[in-house]
């Protein structure tokens, strides 16, 4: 054969494998208003930067029929490319062939890039859009997710792994992006669960649709499973863009440097007056995180869950940073057991990949109740502290209002090795509030009262004196659990002061294997 019918035969192959399942299959994923394996590759990547490895791959299955179902690439598009400038490996799964079923070589694909990611120190993104595990193959298909999950753990701290859910996820198929750092669900097309509806109802009796067991919304509000839901795959990869532009390559890089234009000493004087006076009125701590970050750029993680903290990423001067703050506007800012969850894994995240952390703080306490002590309250608190005290990024705490009892302990205190600790004047840090801490302070006084005129009286005179006493950050300056009491105007200056004289530290943890967070 001359070399002009093989380069022939490569061009007509190479067209073959883009075509997937075929013309037929190609527009029923159009009319189902989803896009192709590749087109969600080309959306995700630099222009024209997109290496294809393994088109020619095909399954090696037999049974039911599979000998004569055969499509090169076998239903998933493998390969590396940029997204501004930066290395990046994705796979994109392809449901035009098989369902985008996962065969023994449909894995390996997948597995080769994340070896090639892990040799490489790149993040790893994967569009997921398959019905699951290819029945026909077995065992083969099962060892395949399996290997997948191993690989998932491996590069779990090494190099940041993203996961887009832009179809079906069920079984199996759920755990690989559950192993992952962030998962992105899209409105409309896609779904995640361990058991189906018709199952769910076999053995259970419950009726339940698709969208109510396992679509965005429920994943995103109620299991946490879902850290972004987008209303389109054009908006989703979008998020996944800016999600790449904050992290690091890989945990042993510091974060990326985008130039800013943003006034480093920009004088804020609404915050001077954001606090209200009363220590009890809501306000929403969005606007002081949209006030001190760059260019009011924020780009919040778990918009949806446990809504009294606020989690997510943002720049100051020009350097990436990762922001948790309590929420007085939802539940007072109270920590649960899912604020508690949520906030953990994501300052465990940061700490993963050297992105320094910025915590705002006002919290009255953990939120009291049977339901939260039976639902674990005290240990899943703990994964707060834990991951505050594991934490070696810089951390840099601000104290708004509130810092009240286990929780003040919990978010980033100076005992956990908070770097720069600041408070606004209208800080409190205390045991309790003022009011409860009277019912314990003079509760036999109280209870001699009887008067209820009286009893308001001397509660409110007991009151102003424990509010001198503690309502201020100075006692907590006093003993130096407090850096310094900084004017709410020049916050944002102080913050960047602050990360710039701890852009060289260096901290370590105790040589072991690993820690045992409690779980």
């Amino acid at each position: 054969m001359a070399i002009e019918e093989k380069i022939k035969k490569l061009v007509e192959m190479r067209a073959e494998a883009r075509l997937g399942g075929g013309e037929k299959r190609i527009d029923a994923q159009h009319a189902k208003g989803k896009l192709t394996a590749r087109e969600r590759i080309d959306l995700l990547l630099d222009e024209g930067s997109f290496e294809e490895l393994d088109m020619f791959v095909t399954h090696r299955a037999t049974d039911f029929g599979l000998d004569k179902t055969v499509f090169l690439g076998d239903g998933v598009v493998t390969g590396y490319g940029t997204v501004d400038g930066r290395l990046i490996y994705v796979f994109s799964q392809d449901f035009t062939v098989l369902g985008g079923s996962l065969s023994e070589t449909n894995a390996k694909k997948i597995c080769k890039v994340m070896d090639m990611a892990m040799k490489a120190g790149a993040p790893v993104i994967g569009l997921n859009d398959s019905g699951g595990a290819r029945i026909q193959e077995g065992v083969l298909s099962l060892s395949g997710y399996a290997d997948i999950f191993q690989r998932n753990i491996e590069a779990s701290g090494v190099i940041p792994q993203l996961s887009a859910i832009l179809g079906p996820c069920a079984g199996g198929a759920v755990y690989s992006p559950a192993l992952t750092d962030f998962i992105l669900m899209t409105e409309g097309i896609s779904y995640m669960f361990v058991t189906g509806p018709k199952v769910t109802k076999t053995v259970t009796g419950e009726d339940i649709t698709v969208e109510n067991l396992g679509g965005p919304m429920i994943h995103a509000s109620k299991s946490g499973v879902a850290h972004f839901v987008s209303e389109s795959e054009q908006e989703a990869i979008a998020t996944l863009r800016r999600i790449i532009s904050y992290v690091p390559q890989n945990f042993m890089e510091t974060t990326p440097l985008v130039e800013c234009n943003d006034p480093i000493d920009r004088i804020d004087d609404v915050l001077n007056n954001i606090i209200p006076d009363n220590p009890n009125k809501p306000y929403n701590v969005l606007d002081i995180i949209n006030t001190l970050v760059d260019n009011g750029e924020f780009e919040e993680v778990h918009k949806y869950y446990a809504k009294n903290i606020v989690v997510g990423f943002a720049r100051f001067n020009g350097q990436s940073v990762g922001i948790v703050a309590n929420q007085p506007n939802f539940l007072a800012g109270v920590l649960d057991i899912d604020a508690s969850k949520k906030a953990a894994r994501f300052v465990r995240f940061c700490d993963c990949f050297n992105i320094p952390l910025v915590t705002l703080v006002d919290v009255p306490g953990f939120l009291p109740g049977s339901t939260q002590e039976y639902g674990g309250i005290i240990s899943n608190g703990a994964k707060l502290m834990f991951a505050y005290g594991e934490a070696t990024v810089p951390k840099v705490t601000i104290t708004l209002r509130k810092s009240y009892g286990g929780a003040h302990d919990v978010m980033s205190c100076k005992q956990l090795k908070g770097d720069f600790n600041y408070a606004w004047p209208s800080a409190e840090i205390a045991v309790m509030g003022a009011q409860g801490a009277i019912e314990v302070l003079d509760f036999k006084e109280l209870s001699a009262i009887e008067d209820p005129e009286k009893r308001a009286e001397y509660v409110a005179e007991k009151e102003v004196e424990y509010r001198e006493k503690f309502a201020n950050p100075y006692q907590a300056a006093k003993y130096g659990f407090i850096d310094d009491v900084i004017e709410p105007r020049n916050t944002r200056f102080r913050i960047i002061r602050a990360l710039a004289a701890l852009a060289t530290k260096r901290d370590k943890m105790p040589a072991k294997k690993h820690t045992n967070i409690p779980l």
